[in-house]
């Protein structure tokens, strides 16, 4: 005698509630940590997901939102220069607009005292001149923030090798501090390709004298990955990227001592730690 294979069925509102759940847990393995600190990323809950979303604004730029289960989240990218204190984002929405305020705890990153020859910290006039122009060719495609929704905001190493803790350095030469470091260095040899770390679109390539041979790609609504240094494009200006096809490879180009990926990452205009997004090294 045959056994019987018996089916369970749920009733639907179950079955919406299992969905309901799941999606919730997906969207939340895909936030980014969560640290209201400088170079950190705030996440901020707006209300309730519906649609359409609201506008969400911090300090006057536009800030990337994204449902997570049944609420909407902001994700604000703090600049390492903000002070911990009481902040706001600004929410308009149906015509209306709300401040929703946050607090900012304070973060010590390392320094680094150096004391070099002058000539490898002053630039010359005409390097000086150079730097002004790039950084407004740079700041415009790092400062946009296009209607695209990410993907995702987990990202996948675009390398693999000994990621550096230098994130937020602040390096002061002879005396004189400099910005810190916005990104972080990975290790690798020249010639290793640097591959996409989720989809996007590719707003500029250039070579730039700090940051040498440059990718930079749009992941959606200022969601936005920097790629330094590199020896080779694969890309251009304006090209679709999938997760993982190759964007260039690694090199030693622009003010560097050696081979490595300069690896950056931005929200809202803000460089954050990119290890926020990366899944742990091993």
């Amino acid at each position: 005698m045959k056994s019987m294979q018996t089916t369970t069925l749920f009733p639907r509102t179950t079955c919406l509630a299992m969905l309901t759940f799941l999606c919730s847990q997906a969207a939340w393995t895909a936030m980014p940590q969560a640290g209201a600190v400088p170079g950190g990323v705030a996440i901020i809950d707006v209300g309730a997901a519906q649609a359409p979303a609201p506008q969400v604004f911090f300090e006057g730029r536009a800030v990337l939102s994204v449902i997570d289960g049944e609420r909407r989240k902001a994700l604000v990218g703090l600049p390492l220069s903000t002070m911990p204190g009481k902040l706001s984002v600004q929410v308009k929405d149906a015509g209306a607009t709300r401040d929703i305020a946050f607090d900012v705890t304070n973060k010590q990153y390392r320094e680094q005292r150096l004391k070099v020859a002058p000539s490898q910290v002053d630039l010359s006039p005409a390097d000086a001149a150079r730097v002004e122009e790039e950084q407004t060719r740079l700041r415009a495609s790092l400062d946009s923030f296009s209607s695209i929704t990410p993907a995702t905001l987990q990202l996948k190493p675009p390398v693999q090798g000994p990621r550096s803790s230098s994130f937020g350095l602040r390096r002061v030469f002879n005396g004189q501090a400099r910005n810190p470091h916005s990104g972080m260095d990975i290790a690798v040899p020249t010639g290793t390709p640097i591959l996409a770390p989720a989809d996007g679109v590719v707003l500029d390539t250039g070579d730039f004298f700090f940051n040498g041979n440059t990718v930079i790609v749009d992941h959606g609504s200022g969601f936005i990955t920097l790629y330094c240094h590199l020896s080779a494009y694969a890309v251009k200006k304006g090209d679709q990227v999938k997760a993982g096809q190759t964007l260039g490879k690694v090199g030693a180009t622009g003010r560097v001592t050696g081979p490595h990926l300069h690896f950056g990452v931005l929200l809202n205009g803000a460089s954050v730690d990119p290890a926020l997004f990366l899944p742990e090294s091993k």
